[in-house]
Formats: structure tokens, C-alpha cells, sequence
């Protein structure tokens, strides 16, 4: 049987269940896109980058391979920042952009994305331009092959506007593929030994756990073997149930204030994350003397960078379920002190004195959002400059119900609570969505509010509004940098920003006008922008 290309390759997509394709359509791509399948659905944001923080929404709230079609090579530059983060946060997506067409790529013609395999690196596993236009469905099979294998991420192809015309005589074979990589037993039998014998052990719990479904093992072991859990430093995902009696709280990330939590342990196990996510150089030990450190990974570029530890690379699920039968009951050490219940590192900020003191102070607001909204609420948060209010006003204590950028690069969160409120409607779910956005962050993404209305998405976005760049004060104190433009952002109206996006724009400076718009929203599950003035503050970074 004759196909043509994009006829084959639409196909492919079908086999491997890829049928939501998230996009800002660009000249080059129309040939692709042309006579769109009506079993398909197309999303499109008003910015590339916006397109591929919706995908990895969406592919972490379904655990499926999504898919990004962007313009050449503007459009692919655009993307990069959620690019990056994708890779970081080890979501599977297939980035697609059109190039110029193949008789004239010679001469590098307007449009042309020149050297278009090297542009996205190193943030994809993958990246190909078949070098005939016959190989491009299966560019796709082995794309999606590449991208579900651990450690997960993005792959890019980039492909001629003029290929999908062409005829093709047979689809490509539609291989399973089993992405995760089970532990050497060996090892794991070493691991288990090692912890069993410890003293006063203790675990230290990733993002990978809540990636790979193995929220309730990792309860499970840390309850067998009476081990207290912290949270790997800035975990994107909730490990670990922060209401959990063995739940310590969250490691800071530099060096010397980590091995500082770490001391008087004689081994640590970290699971599912890097060893360690440092950010401000704070120089000391890396680790306490005397403390082991064993590592479980499932991404062997992570167990290599690693500065310290004796690694082992596994799927996180799967290795926590290997070790439950290995690891014996520990009697609880008298000496753990036990702290709030938060993810972040961040201690509470304190109200600026020279401010309006009338106004909401973060944890306020915070903590009058968790009680009204429903207990399966899922929160999206990127406020930087309020991490220890927000995650001590509202602990995780169910998997899958928190989401951040493992990147730290702005611009993410707002288009991937988009990605999980469609996620949610095709589980058919359909969990209330809080995006927490500073309103700095805001800006990197504010046009994603216009995909959110088009699809009447049910998400509540909060800005918390405090005028200022608060966690770059921050870092300019523990820096010892005074002095430093930039860092104040008056003048902002993100009511009318809403309300230009066809989105509701509510103000709400007073616990009660925050009850209101609260109350409206559950009522209504409209997509609603609540801008709330708090009072500013310089939070410590550790």
C-alpha cells in the first residue's frame, strides 16, 4: 500500500497513542499540518516555549509521550528555556519543527534552520533531519523509542516542509518499549546490607519516586525500616508524604548547609534524585565524616557527576520494591529533630517593617488557599520568593498533587498547568488546579493564559504580588551585592492582563475578597486570575 508521508506518519502517531499535538504554527510547518486528522487535536499557544511547558504538563499529569510541532529555527529558539527544563524534569516529548525546503537547503535559504541537530543540544536525548524524506515515520518510531527510555526526556526532529507529499510504500514496524531499568540485585543486596547495619541511617527521597509511581513504596520502606525521609534539595515532584511522621522536611541546596543536616548519620541512601542540586556556592565538605552515602539513580549521566557515593542505576519504583524485602526494622534515634512539614529548604519570610502592614503576608494567603480548596487540589507553583511560606502553609500529602520546574528557569509553570488541567479532563479526573505564579514569574508566560481560556480550563492562577524580583534580594544579601538595579517591578496590572485574554481578573487584597474569588471559582471552574498584594519581604536563602 502507497502513503504518503504525512498520512504514514499521522499513523505512527496513532499506533503510539500520540494524538494531541501542542503547537504555534509556523510557515514551514503548514504542510505538515495541512487537512488536519479530525481524530487529532491541535493545541496552540501564542509561544513555542509555552507549547512545550503545555506538553510536559500534560505528558507527566497522563504518564504518556506528548508532542510539540514548532516553527524552524525562530520558533525552536523560542522553545529552548522549556526545553531545558523538560530535560531536567526527564519528560518524554517529541519536538518537531518544519525546515525549508530540501532542494534549496544547500544555498540556506530565509527560514532554514541551519545545522538544525546541533541548535537543541545538549537539552535532547535525540536529535535527528532524516536524511530522506522516506525515513520520516520512522524518525518518529525511533523518537518516541529514545524518549520513554530512562532517564526520559525530549528529542527533536526537524524535517523539510516539502517531505510530507512524498509517497512511501510501508509503515515502519511499531516496537514496545520498556523504559525502565530494574536493579542490579547484586548491588541492591549490598545497598540493603549497608543499611541494615547502620546506626543511625537515614533516606533521602527525588522527584523520580513520584515520576515512576512509587509514591506508596517509598512510604512503605521508610515505614519498615523506621527511617526518617528528607526531600532531595528543590524536588520539582513531592516524594513523599509531608504529614508523614518520618517526613523531616527539605535539604538545602549548597554544599556546607547540607552536610550540615547529614551529620551524625552514618549512611544515607538517596533515591531518585542527583547527588546533589546545588545552586549558591556555599564551599565546605560535601559530606559529614563518617556518613556512607549510596545513590540509586535511573540516569547513569547523573550517577557520573556525582561527587560523592557508590551509585547504582535503577528506575526508582523498581528498586525501592526490590529493597522492601531486603531491609530490616531500625529503632527510631532519639537525636532526629524533626521540622516543618515542607518541601523547600526556605525559612518563612518576615513581613518588611518599612511596608503596608495591612496588607496579606504570604503565608496567609497561602494558607487561606489550602484550606478553602479541596484536598485533591493540584498545585503548581513557581513564587521563588516565598517557597518556605507556600509549602508550610500547604503540605503535599497525596502523590501527583504538586508540580515545579526542575530548571529554575521561568516561564514554565503557567503553560504546564494548562498541559495537567487536559490531562486531567482526558482521565477524566478532573482535580481543581492552583498555579501559584509570582508576579515577576508571570511575565515569562503570560500569553499561555489566552490557550487557557480558548479551552475554558478550570485552573485558579494566584499572583501574589509584591512588586519586586524578592528571591534576587535575596541572593543579593547572601552574596553580600547591595545595590543592584533591577530588582523592583511596579505597575503591573495582571487583572487587565487577564481580562485581555479572555480570562476572569479578580483583585483580592483582604482575607475576604480571597474567600470571594475563592468561592466564584470552585463555583464556576472558569480559568481565573487572582492578583493579591502581599506584604514584601527578603526571605533567607537557607
Amino acid at each position: 500500500m502507497t502513503y504518503t508521508v504525512r498520512d504514514a506518519t499521522f499513523e505512527v502517531l496513532r499506533e503510539l497513542e500520540i494524538k494531541k499535538i501542542f503547537g504555534n504554527p509556523g510557515s514551514t510547518e503548514e504542510t505538515f499540518l495541512e487537512n488536519f486528522p479530525d481524530d487529532f487535536s491541535y493545541i496552540e499557544t501564542l509561544h513555542e516555549a509555552s507549547a512545550v511547558g503545555a506538553a510536559d504538563g500534560y505528558s507527566q499529569g497522563t504518564r504518556q509521550v506528548s508532542m510539540v510541532n514548532v516553527h524552524t529555527s525562530a520558533g525552536l529558539s523560542n522553545a529552548m528555556s522549556n526545553i531545558m527544563t523538560a530535560s531536567m524534569n526527564k519528560t518524554p516529548i517529541i519536538i518537531t519543527a518544519g525546515t525549508q525546503t530540501r532542494e534549496m537547503l544547500l544555498h540556506e535559504p530565509w527560514l532554514t534552520n541551519i545545522d538544525a541537530e546541533t541548535v537543541p543540544k545538549p537539552f535532547v536525548k535525540w536529535s535527528y533531519e532524516p536524511k530522506r524524506a522516506e525515513d520520516v515515520p520512522g524518525a518518529f518510531m525511533r523518537a518516541y523509542a529514545m524518549a520513554v527510555q530512562e532517564p526520559a526526556g525530549p528529542v527533536f526532529l526537524s524535517i523539510p516542509l516539502d517531505d510530507w507529499d512524498k509517497p512511501i510504500e510501508n509503515l515502519p514496524q511499531i516496537r514496545n518499549i520498556e523504559p525502565r531499568v530494574a536493579p542490579n540485585p547484586y548491588k541492591l543486596n549490598a545497598f540493603a546490607e549497608k543499611l541494615n547495619n547502620a546506626k543511625n541511617p537515614i533516606l533521602i527521597y527525588g522527584s523520580d519516586i513520584a515520576r515512576s509511581g512509587g509514591w506508596e513504596k517509598g512510604v512503605q520502606l521508610s515505614e519498615k525500616t523506621n527511617i526518617p525521609v528528607w526531600a532531595a534539595p528543590s524536588s520539582e515532584r513531592a516524594p513523599f508524604p509531608e504529614n508523614h511522621e518520618l517526613y523531616i522536611g527539605g535539604l538545602p541546596f549548597a554544599i556546607k548547609p547540607l552536610a550540615e543536616k547529614l551529620e551524625g548519620h552514618d549512611v544515607a541512601l538517596v533515591i531518585g534524585a542527583p547527588v546533589f542540586r546545588y545552586y549558591p556556592y556555599v564551599p565546605g565538605d560535601y559530606l559529614p565524616e563518617n556518613l556512607e552515602l549510596l545513590h540509586i539513580t535511573d540516569d547513569a549521566h547523573e550517577a557520573a557527576k556525582a561527587p560523592v557515593g557508590d551509585t547504582l542505576v535503577s528506575n526508582a519504583a523498581l528498586a525501592i520494591e526490590a529493597l522492601l524485602p531486603l531491609v530490616t526494622h531500625h529503632e527510631k534515634n532519639k537525636e532526629i529533630i524533626k521540622l516543618e512539614h515542607r518541601m523547600a529548604p526556605h525559612e518563612t519570610s518576615k513581613p518588611d517593617k518599612e511596608a503596608d502592614n495591612n496588607l496579606l503576608h504570604a503565608y496567609e494567603l497561602f494558607k487561606q488557599l489550602h484550606d478553602s480548596m479541596p484536598e485533591n487540589t493540584i498545585l503548581v507553583e513557581e513564587t521563588p520568593s516565598n517557597l518556605g511560606d507556600l509549602h508550610k502553609a500547604w503540605p503535599i500529602n497525596q502523590p501527583d498533587t504538586f508540580y515545579t520546574f526542575a530548571s529554575g528557569s521561568l516561564g514554565w509553570n503557567l503553560p504546564a498547568s494548562l498541559g495537567l488541567a487536559f490531562a486531567e479532563k482526558e482521565k477524566g479526573t478532573n482535580r481543581p488546579i492552583v498555579a501559584i505564579i509570582g508576579d515577576g514569574s508571570i511575565q515569562y508566560s503570560i500569553q499561555a493564559l489566552w490557550t487557557a481560556a480558548q479551552h475554558d480550563l478550570p485552573i485558579l492562577f494566584v499572583v501574589p504580588k509584591n512588586n519586586e524580583y524578592g528571591i534576587l534580594k535575596s541572593f543579593a544579601v547572601a552574596q553580600d551585592t547591595p545595590n543592584v538595579p533591577g530588582l523592583n517591578i511596579p505597575g503591573i496590572d495582571h487583572v487587565s492582563l487577564a481580562k485581555s485574554y479572555n480570562c476572569i481578573g479578580k483583585k483580592a487584597d483582604t482575607h475576604e475578597e480571597v474567600a470571594e474569588v475563592i468561592d466564584q471559582f470552585l463555583k464556576d471552574q472558569k480559568p481565573t486570575v487572582m492578583e493579591a498584594a502581599i506584604n514584601p519581604s527578603v526571605p533567607p536563602l537557607f
